[in-house]
C-alpha cells in the first residue's frame, strides 16, 4: 500500500461522520487539502467549514474539485455510505485509491504508539479521558474520537505524533485493521447483530482483537469479561488488578483511591456523574500509569476532565428543570443513564424521549429495550432513526412501545416532539439515541431558560 501521507489532497465520503471527521482533522493539521460529501449539514460539518474544508452536500460529480485526481488524492469513505452514490462509483471508474475509514486509521496506528479502547460501551468516554490526560501530560499524542470532547470541543486532540489513541470500533469488524500496542476491553455485550449474527461471534471478534496486541505490550480488560489472551483487570466493583476502593460523591463529583498491582494511589476525583465512568476512569488510569505518567500528573488531569458532548449533558435551570442528553442508543446504555438519573434525583418525576437507531437493532433488542425504558415515568418513542438501513416489515416504534410496560407512553414525530414536551409535566428531561435527535438540544434549551419560576 502507498504510504497515505504522501497525497496532497483528501476527500472524504461521509465527512460528516464523526470518526470521519476526526481524520479529516488530522489530514487538514498534516497542511494537506481536504475535501468532503455529505447528505446533510450539522453542525460538525459547519465547524470543518469553519476550518476551512469545503464540504459537498448535492451527489454531483460536476461540483467536485477541479484540482484532484487519481495520482494526487486519496479517497476515504465509510461503509455506511449507499452503494449508488455517484461520487464514489465516480471515484472507482476513475482509479482513483479508495480506503475506508478503517484502513486508513490502521495505517496510522502502525507507525506510532497506539492505544486503543475497544467495547461496546464506554470507549468514547475512556479514549477522550486517555486522550485529554496525555495531552494534560504533555505526550506528543494523537486522539481520534467517536465524541466531541468538552474540554476541547473538538474529536481531535493534537499534541504530536509518535502515540495515537483510537476508538477500536468492533462495528464491521474495523478495529481488526488496527495495530495496538496497549489497549483495554471495557464490555463485549452483543450488539451490530445485522453483522455479526450472534453473542460468540462477537466474542470471537473480540478475542482476535485482543490477539493484535503484542508480548510485551498492555492489555487491562474489565473484570469477568470472556477475553482469552493474555490480561490484567479492572473494575469499579470488585477487587482486580486494577480497582477503586473508598468510592464517594462529594459535592457532585466521585472521590476514590486506585489500587494497582504495584501501589495504592489515593485522592482520584472524576467531576462526571455515573459510577461506569468511575470504570472507565480506572481503565484510562491504568494505560496512564503504564506510560509512565506520574500519579500527581493523573489526579490533576482526571480532576479537569470535562467528558465528551451528549454523554450524560446536564443543565439545571432557574425553575429547578433539569435537562440531561445523552448519547445511549442501546439498552444497557439507557440502563446506566436511568439508573444515574434515579439514584442522583430519586424523588423526581422523569420524562424520556428516545429515538431508537436502526431497524435491525430495535428487532435485536426489543425486549431489552422494553425493560429499560420502562423504568421511566414517561415515554415520548420517536420514529426508527434508519441510518444506513431499509425498513424491516413489522418493525416500527408503535411495536416497540407495545412492549413498554408503561402507562405514560406516546409516539411523536421528532418534527413535533417539542411541543408534545412542552405539554407535560417533569422535573427531569432526559433525550436519548443517536441519530438526529442531537437536533432539539438547542431547542430545548432554549424554551428551558424562558420558562420562569
Amino acid at each position: 500500500m502507498t504510504d497515505i501521507h504522501t497525497y496532497k489532497n483528501y476527500y472524504f465520503i461521509g465527512i460528516g461522520g464523526i470518526g470521519m471527521s476526526a481524520l479529516a482533522r488530522y489530514f487538514k493539521f498534516s497542511n494537506s487539502n481536504v475535501y468532503g460529501y455529505d447528505k446533510t449539514s450539522t453542525k460538525l460539518t459547519h465547524s470543518l467549514e469553519n476550518e476551512n474544508i469545503p464540504i459537498l452536500y448535492e451527489d454531483s460529480i460536476s461540483l467536485l474539485p477541479k484540482d484532484i485526481s487519481a495520482g494526487n488524492t486519496l479517497i476515504i469513505y465509510t461503509p455506511a455510505i449507499p452503494k449508488d452514490l455517484k461520487i464514489k462509483n465516480y471515484f472507482i471508474e476513475k482509479n482513483f485509491t479508495l480506503l475506508k475509514r478503517s484502513q486508513v486509521l490502521g495505517e496510522i496506528t502502525r507507525s506510532t504508539l497506539c492505544l486503543a479502547i475497544a467495547g461496546t460501551h464506554g470507549k468514547t468516554t475512556t479514549s477522550t479521558l486517555l486522550g485529554h490526560i496525555c495531552k494534560y501530560a504533555n505526550l506528543p499524542s494523537t486522539a481520534f474520537l467517536g465524541g466531541i470532547s468538552a474540554n476541547y470541543n473538538s474529536n481531535f486532540i493534537y499534541n504530536g505524533a509518535e502515540i495515537s489513541i483510537v476508538e477500536a470500533d468492533e462495528f464491521d469488524r474495523s478495529f481488526l485493521a488496527l495495530s495496538p500496542n496497549m489497549a483495554t476491553i471495557t464490555s463485549t455485550d452483543s450488539d451490530h447483530l445485522d453483522i455479526y449474527g450472534n453473542k460468540e461471534n462477537i466474542i470471537d471478534s473480540y478475542n482476535k482483537f485482543a490477539a493484535l496486541i503484542p508480548e510485551d505490550g498492555f492489555l487491562v480488560v474489565k473484570k469477568g469479561l470472556p477475553i482469552r489472551a493474555k490480561h490484567l483487570t479492572y473494575s469499579a466493583q470488585e477487587k482486580a488488578d486494577y480497582y477503586a476502593e473508598n468510592i464517594q460523591i462529594v459535592n457532585g463529583s466521585f472521590k476514590f483511591d486506585l489500587i494497582t498491582p504495584k501501589q495504592t494511589i489515593k485522592d482520584f476525583k472524576l467531576p462526571i456523574p455515573g459510577k461506569h465512568n468511575v470504570e472507565n476512569a480506572i481503565a484510562a488510569l491504568a494505560i496512564g500509569l503504564k506510560l509512565g505518567i506520574e500519579p500527581d500528573i493523573l489526579r490533576k488531569a482526571l480532576a479537569e476532565f470535562k467528558g465528551v458532548l451528549r454523554r450524560f449533558n446536564q443543565h439545571i435551570f432557574e425553575n429547578d428543570t433539569i435537562y440531561i442528553d445523552d448519547y445511549a442508543h442501546h439498552p444497557t446504555e439507557i440502563n446506566a443513564v436511568i439508573d444515574t438519573i434515579r439514584n442522583m434525583y430519586p424523588s423526581k418525576k422523569l420524562l424520556t424521549v428516545f429515538q431508537p437507531h436502526l431497524y435491525s437493532r430495535t428487532k435485536d433488542f426489543a425486549e431489552d429495550f422494553a425493560s429499560s425504558l420502562s423504568k421511566t415515568d414517561q415515554l415520548i418513542l420517536l420514529d426508527i432513526y434508519p441510518a444506513r438501513e431499509i425498513p424491516i416489515e413489522g418493525v416500527t416504534s408503535e411495536w416497540l412501545a407495545e412492549k413498554i410496560e408503561l402507562d405514560n407512553k406516546e409516539i411523536s414525530s421528532i418534527d413535533n416532539v417539542l411541543n408534545t414536551i412542552k405539554t407535560k409535566d417533569f422535573d427531569v428531561l432526559l433525550t436519548i439515541g443517536a441519530g438526529n435527535i442531537d437536533t432539539l438540544h438547542d431547542p430545548i434549551i432554549n424554551w428551558l431558560n424562558e420558562i420562569k419560576i
